[in-house]
Formats: C-alpha cells, structure tokens, sequence
C-alpha cells in the first residue's frame, strides 16, 4: 500500500500484469482526486502524486514536475513580420469595455496599436483624417502593409478638417484603400468606428467619438465603446454589414493621390469655406458625373412613367424649395437627349435672373459643357437660338411673335404656380414642345387657383416623398407636436373628402378659447415665442385676421396676409419676418415662392387637413435649411373631426409606413423617424388619432355600401375620386368587392350568377399589377368572347397561365385551362370589376417596366414589375394544370430545370412577431446595382447548389431577383414581389449560409433602394 497524501492505492505490486493494473487504478483515483481539489490546489497535488510514484522504483530517474500554476494560451502562429507588434490589448478579445481616455483608462491609440498587431483586416469609418493622428499609429499600419493586411478607410471632407496629406500617406505608405464622400450638402458621415476582423473569429471593434486625430486618440475626452464578436456578435455583424453598403455605395469615390489630389483640395476648401472659394456652387470638374440623390431619382422615374406608360408629356414636377428641382430638370433633359439619340433644342423659363444664371450652370454641370447655353434676359439676346435661358419679361408679345411654336424641344418652367398669371399663360399657350415640364414647391395659389386643375388634367407627375430628402438631409429636421383641441367639427358639412370652408371658418374665426390654446402651446414648446418666425395656416380671411388680432393681444407681433392683400403689403411683412420685427404670418391659402424664407422656425396647422398634398405643401414653407435654424417646430391642433377626416395620409407622408405599421408606430411613440425628427403627440390627441386610423381600417361593408349609395357613382374610378378612398380599401376583409358594394347599395340590380362570390374573392390578388403588357393580356382574357387558349401564341399562353392560377392557385378543379376561362363568361359582372381594378393598377404605376433579355426573352416577366407567387411560378414554367400548383409552393428559392435559371425569393422585413436584429443584415441593397443575399441554412459553398451560385455564369445558368418589403399588404393577403431582374454571381463569404453579393443588371428604383438598403 502506497499514501500519496490522502490517496491510498491497494493491490498486488511485483508482476508486470500486477503493475498494470496498479497504474489503472492510479489513474482512476488520480481523476476521483482532482475533481475533488479546487484548481489552484490541483497542481501541487499532481506533483505529489508523481513524487510517491517515483518512489516506488528507485532506478527510475526523478519526474519532471508540472509548472506551478495555469497559462493562458496566449497565440498560436507563425514567426511575426518584421516591425509588428505584440503588445496584446488591455481589453481581452472576448469582451466589451469602455474607453474614455482617462488616467485609469488605457488611451485609444495604444489599444488601437495593440489590436493593429493581430487584425488580418481593418476598417476604419471616420469623418475626417488628421495628420497628426496617423502619426500615433504608423508604426503598426507600417507592420500591417508589410504584412499584406488589406485595410479600407472611409472618410469626407466634412467642414474640410481631413487633411490630404494624410491621405496620401495612407495610400502610398500603407498600401489602404480610401474612399471620400465629397458631398457638401449635408453633415452626413458623423460616425467615428474601427472593425478588426481576424481570421480566428476573434473579431473587435471600436464606435465612438474618435476620429483620426491626436487629440483624439490619446488625450481628447473621448468616448469609444469596444465591441467583441464573441460578446456582441449581432452588432459585429451590423457593423460589418453597415460598412460594406457604404463601400459599395457610389456616394464614396475611390481615392487616387495621383488623379484626385486637386479635387480633394478643392472639396476641402469649399467645405472649410476657406481660400475664398465660394460654398455656395461645387465646382464640377469635367469628366465627373452630377448624379441625382435618392429622392431626385426617385422623381425622375415616375416622370418617365408618365411619358413612357401613359404617354403624357405636360407634367408638373413639385419639390420643397431647396431639393434640387433644377438638377432634376437638368437631369432629365440628359436622358431625353439620349433617348432622342441627338440634340435637343430647350428653353427654360424664370421670373429673376439669378435663378437663370443659376439654372444655366446647374445644366453645364449636368450635362459636361461649358458652352451650353444662351441667355435672354436684361439686354442679352441669344444667337443660335437653340439653349435658352429666358425671363418671362422678356418673353413679350413682339418676341413670341417672332419664334415658331416648334422652336423649343422642350420647355421648362420654374415657378410653374404662376402658369395661371396672364404673362406666363401666353408663353405655355405659344410653344407646342415635345415635352412641357412645370417646376415648382406648391401648385396652390393665393387666389385660388390650382395649376395642376388648370394644364395637367389634375396631375402632380412626381411629387417629392418627404422621408427621403429629410433622410437625405436635404430638409431642415422638425419637431411635430400633436397639440389636443377640443374644438368639435364632428358637425360641419363634408364636400369633396374635406370639411366645408365657409362653415370651418365660423366655427374658428372669433373662437378665443382655440386661440388661447394656441398661444399657450406656442409659449410651452417653443420657448421663445418673442423671438420665432411663424407662420400660420388659416381657413379664411376672415380667420387669419382675427388670429393676428389675438397674437397683437397676447403680446406677439402678427399680421393677416391673403390673395386680397397688396403686393407692396406682402413684400414689407415678409422682410419684418425675416428680420424678426414680426413673429407671425397668418396666411388663408399656401404662399407662392415669395414666402421663400428660410428663417421661418415655427409653423402653426390652424387649418385641418387630411390632403398629403396639402400637408406636405405647408410643411414644405418651414423646411428649409438655415444656419440659425436648427430645427423646424410644427404645431398641429388635433381637434373632434368627422369620420372622414383622416389622420393616415399627412402621418403615413412624414413616415413611409402601411397602416398597420403606422397605427403601431403611433402606439410606440415614433421609434424610427428620420435623423434629428420628432413626432409627440399629447395624450388625448394621441387617443384621438389611434381612434381615427382604427376606425378607418375597421369600415365595415354595410358603411361601405351606405357611402357608395350617397355618391352614387357605379364607375370604381369616380368613386375612388369623389371619396378620396384608396382602392384597397374596398378589399379589406373577407369577401369584399365592388360588384358587392354596387348590389348591396342598390346600384347593381342583376341577378348574381353562379359562382361569382368566390371570384369575386380573387380580385384583390390582382390589386399589384402594374405593367402595361400584362394588363393587356388579362384584359383581352376578360372580354366577353376572347381567344381561345390554344390560339394565342406562346407569350400569351404563358400569360393565360399566370391569370388561371391568380384566380384558381390550386387549378379550380379544372383539367385544362380553357374550362377554366369558359367558365368566365357567365360572370359579366366579375370580368367588368376585374377590368376597372387592372385600369386603376396601371394609373397608380410609378416604374418604368424594362423587358427581359437574352434567354429570358420570352418569359412574361418584366423588370421593375411586380408578381404574385401564383404569378411566377408559371411564368417559370413551375405551375401547370395537372402538376404542381402555385398554392403548393412555400420556399424562398427555386431552381427551374427547363430554362436553366434560380429564382430567389426575398422579404426584406419580416413580420413583427418574426424580426430580431440580425434578420436585418441577411438581405439587403449594397447600392444600387448590388444586392446581398444569404442562402437557405443548408447551402454550403461546396454543395452542389452553392457551386451552382458560384459558376452560373460559366455553366451558362441564371439567377433572377424577386424582392418584397414585407410578407403580407395591409389588407392581409401576400404582397407581391418585385422582379429586380437577372444578377451575376460577385463573391461569398460563410457557407451554411453563404452570404452571397449579387451584381444586378438593371439599376434598383429609388423607392425600392430606400427601403432595402442598411444606409441609404
């Protein structure tokens, strides 16, 4: 018997199977012995143990003895480069910390340093890059080049603090990819952040205060976070994400020392507003492309939709002043230029010379030349003729005469809300151009009159979305305050969707209690009412002068202006405005462009509205940028309304929300508004306006049916027109229809054949569709004798599909596809519907439909178009009368055999109940002609179906993209997906997933690209 301490080990000793046994059991209770002993005993006992068995054979030398203490495995690796660091960070890889450069606190450069050392790739994301500050890290980015560590650096030329040098050096030094946002519009780029990605998994990162700079990393009062892709492994992945959208967005030009060092100086200057290079105009150098914001873009194409769909070519364009209008006409002259294939001849209409000098640069810019051009205006008179830039003085009698009413390809007029004066009606009336573009920030009048009644049919062509130039940070930030008013108009008669203004006005003019509701509210969220600039929105004259009556009362300095009021009036109250002698305006109607102040900090809603145009107009008066106006205050008076008020439209116009994501957003306070925005509202509006969109998505068919009967219109369209309702309206819940709507309010009188209920039930599957071909191709299916299935050629059999299974997705029990149209023609009443909701569809497109080529030529898809799965699925040649069926389908990929092709089906936003932080940063828009998309969880890079993705191209198959903001409409059924177009292969990363980069063929429409990309 052998004691090692407390161990006793028994057994026969002597024999070598004996001694076999006996190190077993030594074994055995060696384990039962270190499970028993705390870990810094456990050394110390292991050590005896090896010393009591030494002693058991005296001819065997002494045991080495185990090292006192655990360590750390600290690196595994090769030999470092020469030069690199191996000071490791205070902060273990696994764990977050926070860094504010304190005493106690290590300073961000060394911890910067250290993690240098061991990164295998670095990101740096700051708003400017210092000299001095590269200085405190050269040592480990010189080991990093030599190391062949790619580095990238995104940076701007924000208040031009970067400085070029140091560029430069991180270029040719450090062997770093850099790329500059030249933008000067905006302060868009604050963020200060460090990724370090190691191929160990290890991966780190710091997002804070700091700069590129030396003050800020080692002494400045800096805050940095340290963020850990053990600890904090979705936020890694945001980040990753994030970064990688900036990269890849066009905003970010790639920095050549050697090709942009004067531009980069330049840039600098102008954004430091130094070397007296004016801020106001970014020189454009030649050779670089003026490129449209996100808005702008937008814009653009629902212009284009206008000519290329519905074939009109006098449109009106309306934008807040400050947004560009002018770039977007210059813009837009370019690409008529290019579908024409030669010049064309333009004349652009103002009212002021600077806008003239002003707009003729923007279109030199624009379009690269110098040369382009000629003005008509104080004295100056062209000689070719060709490019004029004309004040409406000078476009007289005697000089209209003289031109030829073709003379101009295309006429554009600023400030087109004048259109309806005598001066600018005779120069519309004159030309007859190719293409009629009005320019302007509101198309109301003082007097009245509304231009786009008065020459565009009632037609806005594009309207600015007000989200994406405040995300843009194009328009001044507000604050929105739902202010509670008790006032009730629950009884005022209601005209053509708005309340009665005559009635409107008796209820508010002389009402001294809304009065003082408003003065107390201003004195509450203003702060300083004395020294505002306001303007309010009034019902009347009558209303207007007697809130300016009550502002004098209460201490404000305020006058009443309206179309009665005289010119010379107008213009002395708006220079007291902007030198602050007056705080307030109170105006009838919206104010032309001479009520272009950009100091106006406050504006008052006294005039209820549920018009987004309307809505936007006013706001539009306050949203300009100024530098002593850092945010725009908005006082809005939330009163009793009628049940056809609708709080939905103006809040879904500031938001970008469906319904049901707007009532949530209310009930949440605004989570997710655009930087620096703000919407409270106060308890009882709050309630008020839940109530309200609430009970506008809970109309029930029989109200329904009661307001069909007041206006008695059987057309969908005039209806649609008259009550101010959205189509989908009328298909919400289970069954609804308008055929159900017409017979329920006496205006349908027919008997219901067969059937037609459960038709009827199908009509809200046809609600997206939104190109032309295809709406003619299920019309021609609805006519009372169409063509027989077997006689239309192949593409319109293949439409003919897609329409059976839009309303039969599990075939309807039919065996072939023509029992299924017979069966139509005794449903007069359905096909009618059907018709009138695929004319409305085609009304509301707003993107231009691009044909599919090379072996796709022949599918009924279009780009840009949208599809239901019961849609697709046939157009693919997947869905088939007999075989497998649409309603069968539940996956988000598809390969199709018989034409070589994936077909990937993407959500962008997953239903609320489905969405956790990472989800986001699965699918999404890298810039405009990327997408990044992760696989199902089973594809490996190595399976077959990764390899597949990988060499499409070579093998000579396809991959095409079809993207949805969300699973389900607002009505509740799936919402349709919009075909991107076909998509090459770019690179990977991970496998099961793969999280794969595809390059799109067809550039992404703005609306789209605003909601699918991380940053846009």
């Amino acid at each position: 018997m052998t004691t090692a301490g407390s161990l006793v080990i028994e057994g026969p000793v002597g024999s070598e199977s004996s001694q076999h046994v006996l190190t077993r059991h030594v074994a055995q209770a060696v384990g039962q012995l270190l499970k028993r002993l705390p870990p810094d005993e456990r050394v110390d006992a292991a050590n005896a143990i090896l010393h009591s068995l030494s002693s058991l054979d005296g001819d065997r030398a002494q045991p080495e003895p185990i090292s006192e203490g655990p360590r750390q495995l600290l690196a595994v690796g090769g030999p470092a480069a020469t030069g690199a660091y191996t000071t490791r960070p205070s902060t273990p890889l696994s764990e977050t910390a926070l860094i504010t450069n304190s005493p106690e606190d290590p300073s961000l450069g060394s911890e910067l340093r250290a993690e240098l050392a061991t990164a295998d790739r670095i990101d740096l994301l700051c708003a400017f890059v210092k000299w001095h500050g590269l200085r405190v890290l050269e040592q480990p980015l010189k080991a990093a080049a030599e190391r062949g560590i790619p580095v990238r650096v995104i940076t701007t030329t924000y208040i031009g603090a970067t400085e070029r040098r140091a560029l430069d050096r991180l270029v040719r030094e450090f062997n770093a990819e850099v790329k500059v946002n030249y933008e000067l519009r905006s302060t868009r780029l604050h963020a200060k952040a460090w990724l370090f990605r190691r191929d160990s998994g290890f991966d780190t990162a710091y997002v804070g205060s700091s700069n590129l700079s030396k003050a800020a990393l080692l002494d400045g009062l800096e805050w940095n976070v340290r963020l850990s892709g053990i600890a904090t492994p979705d936020v890694l992945r945001k980040f990753e994400a994030t970064f990688d959208s900036y990269w890849s967005e066009r905003a970010f030009e790639p920095y050549d020392p050697d090709r942009d060092a004067q531009r980069l100086d330049e840039a600098l200057k102008i954004a430091g507003n130094s070397g007296g290079v004016a801020a106001s105009r970014v020189i454009s150098l030649s050779g670089l492309e003026v490129r449209p914001y996100p808005h702008q873009r937008d814009m653009l194409e629902r212009l284009e939709v206008e000519r290329s769909v519905h074939d009109r070519h006098r449109n009106l364009l309306v934008a807040a002043t400050g947004t560009g209008k002018t770039v977007m006409a210059a813009l837009d002259f370019k690409r008529l230029q290019q579908q024409a294939g030669r010049k064309l001849r333009l004349l652009f209409v103002a009212h002021r010379k600077e806008i003239l000098d002003q707009s003729l640069r923007t279109y030199q810019d624009v379009l690269v030349d110098a040369n382009f051009g000629e003005q008509l205006c104080d004295g100056k008179t062209p000689a070719r003729w060709e490019n004029v830039f004309a004040s409406v003085q000078s476009l007289n009698a005697r000089t209209l005469e003289q031109l030829s009413r073709d003379q101009f390809d295309v006429v554009v007029i600023d400030e087109f809300h004048h259109g309806t004066s005598p001066t600018y009606r005779k120069i519309i009336d004159h030309f007859r151009p190719l293409e009629l573009l009005g320019l302007t920030a509101t198309p109301e009048r003082m007097d009245g009159l509304n231009v786009q009644d008065e020459f565009f049919d009632g037609r806005i062509a594009a309207e600015m979305r007000l989200w994406e130039a405040l995300e843009n940070d194009l328009l001044c930030p507000f604050h929105y305050f739902g202010i509670t008013d008790n006032t009730d108009m629950s009884a005022i008669a209601w005209k053509r969707g708005a309340y009665d203004a005559t009635a409107l006005s008796e209820v508010f003019t002389g009402n001294e209690a809304r009065a003082r509701l408003v003065v107390r509210a201003l004195q509450e969220k203003h702060g300083d009412p004395e020294g505002m600039r306001a303007l309010g929105f009034c019902v009347s004259v009558a209303h207007a002068h007697f809130m300016a009556d009550f502002f004098h009362r209460a201490g404000l300095r305020a006058v009443a202006l309206s179309g009665e009021t005289p010119r010379t009036e107008r213009k002395e109250a708006l220079d007291a405005l902007r030198t602050g002698q007056l705080n307030a305006i109170f105006s009838v109607d919206l104010f032309n462009e001479g009520l272009d102040v950009p100091d106006v900090d406050t504006l008052l809603l006294l005039r209820p509205t549920s018009s987004a145009t309307v809505f936007l107009q006013q706001l539009g008066r306050g949203l300009r940028r100024n530098e002593n106006k850092p945010v725009l205050t908005v006082l809005d008076f939330i009163g009793q309304h009628r049940k056809e008020f609708r709080f939905e439209e103006q809040f879904r116009a500031l938001t970008n929300l469906t319904r049901n994501r707007l009532l949530n957003s209310i009930e949440h306070d605004f989570p997710q508004l655009p930087s620096g925005c703000q919407i409270i509202l106060e308890a009882k509006a709050k309630e008020l306006i839940i109530e309200n969109i609430r009970n506008q998505m809970n109309v029930n068919v029989t109200q329904l049916a009661r307001e069909v009967a007041a206006y008695g219109e059987p057309r969908l369209s005039a209806y649609l027109a008259e009550s101010g309702r959205d189509v989908k309206e009328l298909y919400r819940g289970n069954g609804n229809s308008w055929t159900g709507l017409l017979r329920r309010s006496k205006l349908l009188t027919a008997a219901v054949p067969v059937g037609e209920e459960a038709l009827l039930k199908r009509v809200s599957a046809f609600l997206h569709v939104d190109d032309p071909a295809r709406v003619r191709a299920y019309t021609s299916l609805l006519e009372d004798d169409p063509v027989p299935y077997e006689s239309l050629d192949a593409q319109g059999q293949a439409y003919a599909r897609m329409f059976f299974f839009s309303l039969w997705p599990l075939a309807g029990g039919f065996s072939r596809y023509q029992d299924g149209f017979d069966s139509l023609r005794a449903q007069p009443h359905f096909r009618d519907e059907l018709r009138q909701v695929l004319a409305h569809d085609l009304e509301q497109t707003d993107h231009v439909p691009l044909p599919l080529t090379g072996d796709h030529s022949a599918l009924p898809l279009t780009v840009h178009a949208s599809y239901s799965r019961e849609e697709i699925l046939p157009a693919l040649g997947q869905s088939v009368v007999g075989g497998f069926v649409p309603g069968h389908f539940r996956e988000g990929v598809r390969w199709c055999e018989g034409i070589q092709t994936d077909a990937l089906f993407i959500t962008l936003e997953k239903d609320e109940k489905d969405f956790s932080p990472q989800t986001r940063y699965k699918d999404y828009a890298m810039n405009e002609f990327q997408f990044h998309w992760e696989s199902q969880n089973q594809t490996s890079e190595n399976s077959p179906t990764g390899v597949r993705y990988q060499s499409h191209v070579s093998n000579g198959s396809h991959v095409l993209l079809f993207v949805r903001r969300y699973k389900k409409t607002d009505i509740g059924g799936p919402q349709a997906w919009m075909l991107l177009g076909p998509a090459e292969y770019l690179r990977h990363k991970g496998s099961n997933p793969m999280g794969i980069e595809w390059q799109l063929r067809h550039e992404i429409p703005a609306d789209v690209w605003s909601y699918s990309a991380i940053a846009s």
